[in-house]
């Protein structure tokens, strides 16, 4: 790995017209177009979104909702995790929840978008093949699954590393640095850690050699600071997992790491971009500023735990951050048509997730009618019938959380684990949180709901699934279906309210 971008000349990525850069321009377009999924559907077809929106319903009320004050609490903590949750409190004043949250859906891949050209054009004052091939891990599987804060924070790091840079030698560099870190661990913490790495990697790869490298250990120090409300426990979980089967499950994040919508269209991505990789690294065209980040991104995906700070998939996160800041590393010149196949890369994967965006959310807006039947403030019981063997990321697992944000109703889907979330069930001898929404069946397995144990402290019962089940509770009366779904209203349960 080089420490220095060299500058070529002819047809090459920066093919410079009037004194203008052509793929920077190139790249402002995709940076736009990236959000065209969000534009096209009802409301972001993101997993974890509806539970996201229920939990911002239920922080955003304070209170007023008799529903929502008896089946839920909500306890603010200064964590790094609030992203989405500090931008939604002023933007739901002007435009209100649901449109707040779709803005903000939207937002979070253009301004990736735009990150991913500032540090491109701050380091080699041009936008390359390899920083509009970075392009494609823009809908990577964390923000498909919803995860908002950390999609945030990645793109206000890839920011943040931009100006580390260009304010190179300028004395009040880490007074500045200071309250940038705490915005960027605000959002979530492995954002923060991501920018910490990538600081890191560029002032080691600008050492003369490896025995003069210990000040990079300390280059960052202006960024350490957020450590301290970690270490008096404010908003930390300290609980870590690294789950069962550990090593099928690393060698799963990785060749997943651009798992979207088509095994084969995925499949076919991760190999396009690895071979180039290769081949950058082999021709020695891979910018030491950015590939040292990379690659401890890569090791460190592979060392910390699945579950960390009460999130899920901590390691699976970074995975695709490494492939992202790796593909920016590649400082290789190359032709027009080289950089268009970057570019198409990028739109024929968007092109499937707009498609998919499409099609799921006219399944939604028919399955949403179900609530129409659900009086303020019931108790619902959501099933979500899933493969335990799929590829794409289900658009609806979560989506039983509308019945908060549109009927205050007690639901079981919604992210509310005590110790776990800020959002939690006053009654916690009823455990009606997720996971207890999933149904996991086999190809060959029938679904039978009269066990379905959320079901016993629900009044309806709303079940999501392409496979009909092969019985319902005793008693259940269906009172709305589409071929996606259906409506039940349950037997009175016998226990008391």
């Amino acid at each position: 790995m080089h420490g220095t971008a060299q500058l070529e000349s002819g047809k090459t990525a920066e093919f410079r017209s009037g004194g203008r850069d052509l793929g920077f321009w190139l790249g402002l377009l995709m940076a736009f177009a990236a959000s065209l999924p969000v534009i096209v559907a009802w409301a972001p077809q993101m997993t974890d979104y509806p539970s996201h929106l229920a939990g911002f319903k239920v922080m955003l009320d304070h209170g007023r909702d008799p529903f929502l004050t008896k089946y839920f609490a909500f306890d603010w903590e200064w964590t790094g995790n609030l992203g989405a949750e500090l931008a939604m409190v002023p933007l739901s004043r002007v435009v209100g929840l649901e449109t707040a949250g779709r803005i903000i859906a939207g937002l979070i891949p253009l301004l990736t978008g735009l990150s991913i050209l500032a540090v491109a054009w701050t380091l080699r004052g041009r936008v390359t093949a390899g920083a509009l091939l970075a392009f494609a891990m823009i809908w990577s599987p964390s923000l498909l699954m919803g995860f908002l804060n950390f999609s945030l924070s990645m793109a206000l790091a890839l920011f943040a590393f931009a100006l580390w840079v260009r304010l190179e030698g300028w004395r009040w560099r880490p007074a500045v640095f200071v309250p940038i870190g705490f915005v960027v661990w605000l959002c979530h913490v492995s954002g923060w850690g991501v920018l910490g790495v990538m600081v890191f990697g560029y002032e080691w790869s600008r050492r003369e050699s490896w025995r003069k490298g210990w000040p990079a250990f300390l280059a960052p120090w202006p960024l350490i600071f957020p450590m301290l409300p970690m270490l008096l426990g404010m908003g930390s979980n300290s609980k870590m997992s690294y789950g069962r089967f550990l090593l099928e499950y690393k060698w799963a994040i990785l060749y997943k790491s651009m798992r979207s919508h088509d095994y084969w269209l995925d499949i076919a991505s991760l190999s396009v971009v690895v071979l180039l990789l290769f081949a950058a690294l082999v021709a020695r065209r891979i910018d030491g500023r950015l590939g040292w980040g990379a690659l401890l991104l890569l090791l460190l995906s592979m060392a910390m735990p699945r579950h960390i700070f009460g999130g899920d998939y901590a390691d699976y996160r970074l995975v695709t951050s490494a492939l992202l800041v790796a593909c920016l590393a590649i400082d290789w010149p190359a032709p027009r048509w080289g950089v268009a196949l970057a570019a198409a890369l990028f739109f024929v994967r968007l092109g499937v997730t707009t498609q998919s965006w499409y099609e799921d959310s006219r399944t939604a807006t028919q399955m949403i009618a179900a609530l129409d039947h659900v009086p303020e403030g019931a108790r619902v019981a959501t099933a979500v019938a899933i493969p335990r063997r799929r590829w794409d990321f289900g658009s609806f697992e979560h989506f039983g959380s509308y019945a908060v944000v549109r009927r205050s109703a007690m639901e079981n889907s919604n992210f509310a684990l005590p110790d776990v979330h800020m959002l939690s069930m006053r009654d916690r001898s009823v455990r009606f949180a997720d996971p207890t929404q999933r149904v996991l069946y086999s190809p060959k397995q029938r679904i039978d709901l009269r066990r379905f144990r959320p079901a016993r402290h629900a009044d309806f019962l709303w079940y999501i699934g392409t496979v009909k089940p092969v019985a319902l509770p005793d008693g259940a009366r269906i009172l709305y279906s589409t071929p996606n779904s259906f409506l039940a209203r349950l037997a009175k349960r016998a226990e008391s309210r």
